[in-house]
């Protein structure tokens, strides 16, 4: 599936930007700027089910192989940076081996979802279809009026099924054992999807790990500072 894709900036590197579940394009308001400013192309994505892109036919369709396809259908080459988002995140370790970016960064990955009563629920994100104003400032106390009511435009045109296409994941092994390009890990503090020991596990396998301090999981929007500070050296 060719997605939609949202651009800005004309500089001679290339950045790839991808949105986690529920969000799209308009998630990277501030980041896409930044790197425009820092002399890049930056496009960024709405992943299948998200924003202004195709939907798959049912769950099934929203795999994280099939968004791996997408970008690649969609995407130039020869990136020189791509981000990835939790969900996004995921679906860059996966596309990464044929996107062949010089460089990637993964934000607050989404390489655990867990199993058991306390695991993976897609009716819990299924649920922040009925979030108002006040619930979502509520939730994310930092961000500003413009990150609320870009992420309540975002979950009302999410097609919900994506959440229930990835519960046939809930336990298994989405760590990547090793990193294909040179990677950088970005975690919220706390993570709840990255905990120190599986932090210390990436930092063995050759990622560098930082954390953004005192943000949540979508780091760059409690803290974008912080966030473009912890790529330092990256971009």
């Amino acid at each position: 599936m060719r997605l939609h894709t949202t651009t800005w900036g004309s500089g001679d590197r290339t950045a790839l930007l991808v949105h986690g579940i529920m969000a799209d394009h308009r998630t990277w308001r501030r980041v896409g700027p930044a790197l425009a400013e820092r002399g890049y192309r930056v496009v960024a994505v709405d992943l299948r089910g998200h924003g202004a892109s195709g939907r798959g036919a049912g769950p099934e369709e929203y795999r994280p192989e099939d968004y791996a396809d997408d970008l690649l259908e969609t995407v130039p080459d020869g990136l020189d940076l791509a981000v990835g988002h939790s969900l996004g995140a995921l679906v860059l370790s996966r596309a990464v081996e044929r996107l062949k970016p010089a460089r990637a960064v993964y934000s607050d990955p989404a390489w655990q979802l867990r199993s058991g009563p306390a695991g993976y629920r897609a009716e819990l994100f299924v649920r922040a279809k009925e979030l108002n104003r006040e619930m979502v400032r509520g939730l994310n106390p930092s961000w500003s009026e413009e990150d609320v009511e870009d992420e309540m435009a975002a979950v009302r045109v999410w097609d919900e099924r994506t959440a229930y296409g990835l519960t046939p994941l809930a336990g298994t092994d989405l760590w990547p054992v090793r990193p294909v390009v040179p990677s950088l890990v970005a975690l919220a503090d706390p993570s709840l999807l990255v905990p120190p020991a599986s932090a210390r596990m990436l930092a063995e396998r050759g990622f560098e790990v930082r954390t953004v301090a005192g943000t949540g999981h979508t780091v760059h929007r409690d803290d974008f500072d912080g966030f473009m500070s912890a790529l330092d050296g990256w971009i």
